[in-house]
């Protein structure tokens, strides 16, 4: 698996519909031990809740994928949460919906529509980040390059990582794998030859991702 999609930290969002409170907590995990594990800490936390219903998937090829309505109609609260990650390709992750019940039933079309939306506000309020196999390279040149270098990174893929500074500057940058030899030949014309490209290792690296609308 060489890229994948994640949630980019842990965290949790509110969402209000109709007085019930609806709190989406979610975690990164990687195994399903892991996964009942915060289910448990949520009920446990949230015990006088009406309902804590949850969903997961993990694994490189979501292997395990699990829903639970916790009470409420089968299939209006885990199934639809668990869809939206399904949907948004977010791996490695679990979710559980705490719901305190104001008073007013939403019905079964109702409920499918806000736990859906509340795991899809929360993913959207914690952001994601992409998961990728990543080429790290260095470009070694005197100062006086360094405005230009920076200046031409901005507006292309590579992702500027950060500056080594001793008597000459050493810019660290995030490439895909593949884009080496095409980097080093666009580093070779934008100096005019005045720098070195080093290879370093390759790594999973986490890179923001901005869904396209």
């Amino acid at each position: 698996m060489e890229r994948y999609l994640m949630v980019a930290q842990d965290g949790e969002n509110e969402i209000i519909v109709d007085k019930s409170r609806f709190i989406c907590h979610v975690k990164r995990v990687y195994n399903d031990q892991d996964a009942m594990e915060f289910i448990k800490e949520i009920k446990k936390i949230h015990w006088n809740a009406t309902h804590n219903c949850s969903a997961y998937q993990v694994g490189d090829f979501n292997e395990i994928q699990k829903a639970n309505d916790d009470g409420e109609p089968s299939g209006t609260a885990g199934v639809p949460m668990l869809e939206v990650l399904r949907k948004q390709g977010i791996k490695n992750c679990v979710v559980v919906v705490t719901r305190y019940f104001g008073g007013i039933k939403l019905g079964a079309g109702g409920l499918i529509r806000t736990y859906g939306k509340a795991v899809s506000e929360a993913i959207k309020e914690l952001g994601v980040v992409e998961r990728k196999t990543m080429k790290t390279m260095f470009i070694n040149a005197d100062y006086t390059l360094l405005g230009t270098i920076q200046n031409r990174l901005e507006g292309t893929d590579y992702i500027l990582s950060q500056v080594h500074y001793t008597d000459k500057i050493s810019v660290e940058v995030l490439i895909d794998v593949e884009a080496e030899e095409a980097f080093k030949n666009w580093v070779i014309d934008m100096t005019n030859g005045k720098a070195d490209v080093i290879a370093g290792e390759t790594s999973f690296r986490e890179i923001p991702y901005q869904r396209e609308n």
